[in-house]
């Protein structure tokens, strides 16, 4: 099962200790990998095909976290630029939860974002974050260069690689590493989401892609 826990102190162990100095990566757990579920709906069609991932990455012994976006208040960037001034690791905008998604994203050695396809784009708590947690990213000589980044997308008709550009142009901003292909799932209700063989079979891939580069980079 996905486990729900806070960010701990970085892994310890000897198969997958990795040296943040040489590899230019800031000290994080390359063992765990967060998962972002952009959907205002809780438990829809994108958590179903983000769930598939965390399932082969647990299977080698990665730890994973869900955190969904529903029901919780997000804002936009305001481009305020404080977080240039700060360089505290923080948006300046701290009554959401937008900053416990970045520390959690930082603290990880993996990154998955998942949406819903909304009129051709991701949603807009996807979007805030996303915004936010790039500048605050930029601002902070890169908190998520070189982690392990992936992106799920679940669709009705179209609309699917619009919303992937949106996410990829994120994970590449911030020079975060893609293995392999993108999930895309296909469905009108939220259970024809488990009737897409393929999707489902591209989350799988997608999970065992990840945890295979998080090795690599961790020899």
């Amino acid at each position: 099962m996905m486990k729900i826990a806070p960010v701990e102190k970085p892994y310890a162990g000897n198969t997958l200790q990795v040296s943040a100095r040489t590899y230019g990566i800031r000290s994080c757990n390359m063992t765990k990998v967060v998962a972002i579920n952009g959907s205002a709906r809780k438990d829809g069609k994108a958590a179903i095909l983000i769930r598939c991932v965390p399932e082969e990455l647990e299977n080698e012994g990665i730890e994973t976290e869900l955190v969904q976006l529903a029901g919780r208040k997000i804002w936009g960037c305001t481009a305020c630029m404080k977080c240039f001034e700060n360089r505290d690791r923080r948006c300046v905008l701290d009554d959401d939860i937008v900053n416990d998604c970045i520390e959690k994203m930082a603290g990880a050695g993996g990154i998955i974002l998942g949406s819903p396809v909304y009129f051709t784009d991701v949603t807009a708590e996807m979007k805030a974050l996303v915004d936010r947690a790039g500048f605050v990213s930029m601002a902070n000589d890169g908190l998520f260069k070189r982690k392990v980044g992936s992106a799920v997308v679940a669709q009705r008709w179209t609309g699917a690689i619009h919303s992937l550009d949106t996410l990829f142009h994120f994970l590449l901003s911030a020079d975060m590493i893609v293995p392999g292909r993108p999930t895309i799932g296909v469905g009108r209700d939220i259970g024809d989401v488990d009737k897409d063989d393929e999707g489902i079979a591209s989350a799988k891939n997608a999970g065992r892609s990840i945890a295979w580069l998080l090795k690599a980079v961790a020899r």
